[in-house]
């Protein structure tokens, strides 16, 4: 028999808080310590009067649909929160902060239908 979390369309992603830190050396980007951004699902947030360079940004695009995930507790994923600056001669640097888990729905974002999912309509 399926559990109830099989049957769900329902899943789970930490939102994240970027936030510049004091790394080595001095900062040669338009960085300020204190300065971040948010990531809740999909939806990037910069408070007002805050700027984030896009090179720093595309530095950590990568990484932050992973941060999202539950991963492993053993995985760099779940343990390694700093990331350097891609400029070499700044010495930011960037932590990302899993805030809070936010649950979402496929149905909600997704037109793809899940496999079954006619199966599963017919069951509720």
């Amino acid at each position: 028999m399926a559990s109830k979390k099989q049957n769900s369309d329902q899943f789970e992603l930490y939102d994240l808080r970027v936030e510049v830190i004091k790394g080595r050396g001095r900062f040669v980007c338009n960085h300020k310590v204190g300065d971040y951004f948010e990531l809740s699902g999909e939806n990037l947030s910069i408070p007002h009067g805050q700027t984030f360079t896009i090179y720093a940004l595309g530095a950590l695009l990568p990484l932050l649909p992973a941060k999202q995930r539950m991963t492993d507790h053993n995985d760099f994923i779940s343990t390694d929160s700093e990331v350097a600056c891609p400029d070499p001669n700044c010495g930011a640097r960037f932590r990302i902060i899993r805030t809070r888990k936010r649950t979402f729905r496929h149905g909600d974002i997704s037109a793809v239908p899940l496999k079954n999912e006619g199966k599963r309509a017919a069951r509720d």
